[in-house]
């Protein structure tokens, strides 16, 4: 019960954060894309990125919705922070004025805050995915023989 509430929990937050900062991506569309264009790595792809980033976070909060998908849509979380992590490393390795394409509030961080923030984000859902992973291997039946009968144990 306790893993069901913190995962639900998670799921929740990263809905709020994906749904947000994806709707605030496309609300200032060519803000979001004139600083993808600024990007070192992204510049070349911004026009791509601009439509399909925030059309992705929308999806993976609607995926982490459903609960048949939501361990899917957790691996998507992860999946996403991470990426998001390493492409802020990057830019910070390359200089510390650049400027932020993540929409919303989240734009006010520094890139040291950001890098803090990405990391508790990464850490939730690797911890949502197991807890998720340890609730199904404690509660599906495990079986087990002994000479020729198999028995169930719970």
């Amino acid at each position: 019960m306790k893993r069901t509430i913190i995962i639900e929990i998670i799921a929740i937050l990263f809905m709020i954060l994906f749904l947000y900062t994806g709707i605030s991506k496309l609300m200032d569309h060519n803000v979001f894309k004139a600083q993808l264009e600024e990007s070192p790595v992204m510049g070349p792809f911004s026009a791509i990125i601009a439509w399909g980033l925030p059309l992705l976070e929308i999806l993976i909060a609607i995926i982490l919705l459903l609960p048949v998908y939501r361990l899917k849509g957790l691996y998507a979380s992860l999946f996403l922070m991470i990426v998001f992590t390493i492409y802020v490393i990057v830019l910070v390795s390359f200089s510390d004025q650049l400027p932020c394409s993540c929409g919303g509030i989240l734009q006010e961080l520094s890139w040291k805050q950001h890098i803090v923030f990405n990391c508790l984000f990464t850490g939730l859902a690797a911890w949502a995915i197991w807890l998720y992973r340890q609730s199904i291997n404690t509660s599906s039946p495990k079986y087990t023989s002994s000479s020729n009968n198999a028995s169930v144990v719970y």
